[in-house]
């Protein structure tokens, strides 16, 4: 199971102007990181996560199927 390196996330994150929302920004450095394409790995390491729980959460994600749905309507497929 992959980790979150916040840390890395963080420093990830200082060059991203392209987004002002963390979980956006969350979802690219997922992307591009970790090289995740599926929205089912990427739910499933922010789930067992500390903190990206809390990201779900805030936006009524329960599944990697309402990801996956976040994903289209918001990036234009992934």
């Amino acid at each position: 199971m992959i980790t979150i390196n916040w840390k890395e996330f963080k420093e990830y994150k200082k060059h991203s102007h392209k987004k002002d929302d963390n979980f956006e920004i969350l979802l690219d450095f997922l992307k591009s990181y970790y090289n995740m394409t599926s929205p089912k790995e990427m739910y499933d390491t922010m789930i067992n996560d500390e903190i990206a729980p809390m990201m779900l959460e805030k936006r009524d994600m329960h599944s990697a199927s309402d990801l996956e749905e976040y994903l289209f309507k918001n990036f234009n497929a992934m």
